[in-house]
């Protein structure tokens, strides 16, 4: 009985020490590199979640069934630093996963928004980008726009390349930023009336979505957003073109 007792008590020490580091380890993921929206549209939230409680989860377990006071000291310590050096590389290895399918930038591109993922940028491209953005951001997603077209040529290749699978606003050749595109979108954005006409059941949701911008919703206009999770809806202040807050509502 002591045997049990002594393993349940070093499995719950570890489980608390491993909480810790996981706690830390969220805060990186949901503060920085996934801020809202994007732990929701990006799946951030599903796969640091896999990721973790798998990690969280059978650590402790190891220690549970390793953990043996007959065992001599130095046995002891050498099984239990190996359990914590495989779950510390378990968890480095999840969070570099996490970490590569982060959102890099938010890409306005003609008349959507497209939330581009570091995994999902061509790296043989990326020097073709203004020089200030070769480099994808670390601390959370920046905000851009697909240029125009240079001319005819140039159109056509990049609409081949997107029906081929690599939309406009993952290339960082026709990246710019985002106030070059100020007037373009405030020409494209749509009235927060055709919002509540497209999803009339959703008037408590998108009340608390405009309220939440602090702004009156005359000075309110909405896109879409694409991500490889979701399609969810940007709020748009009319006069800045500048994202104020978003819905988990499909605006196609």
């Amino acid at each position: 009985m002591n045997d049990w007792k002594s393993r349940a008590r070093a499995a719950t020490i570890h489980l608390g020490l491993s909480v810790l580091i996981a706690s830390a380890a969220a805060l990186l993921v949901f503060a920085v590199w996934y801020p809202y929206p994007y732990r929701e549209i990006s799946g951030g939230r599903e796969l640091f979640t896999l990721v973790v409680a798998v990690d969280v989860v059978l650590g402790p377990l190891i220690t549970f069934v390793v953990f043996d006071r007959r065992k001599p000291v130095r046995e002891l310590v050498r099984d239990l630093s190996v359990v914590a050096l495989l779950q510390l590389a378990a968890l480095s290895y999840g969070l570099w996963a996490v970490y590569l399918g982060r959102p890099a930038h938010l890409v306005f591109e003609f008349d959507r928004f497209r939330a581009v993922h570091a995994v999902e940028v061509p790296e043989e491209l990326l020097p073709r980008a203004p020089e200030r953005l070769q480099s994808l951001p670390l601390n959370g997603p920046t905000l851009l726009a697909v240029r125009p077209f240079r001319d005819a040529n140039e159109k056509a290749a990049a609409t081949m390349a997107a029906i081929a699978g690599l939309p406009l606003a993952m290339r960082p050749d026709l990246w710019q930023d985002y106030p070059a595109a100020q007037a373009r979108v405030l020409q494209v954005a749509l009235p927060l009336a055709q919002l509540r006409q497209r999803h009339p059941d959703q008037k408590a949701l998108i009340d608390g979505a405009v309220r939440d911008t602090g702004l009156p919703e005359g000075q309110l206009l909405y896109l879409p957003i694409l991500s490889r999770k979701a399609s969810w809806t940007v709020l748009l202040d009319a006069g800045t073109a500048r994202p104020v807050g978003y819905l988990p509502l499909d605006a196609f």
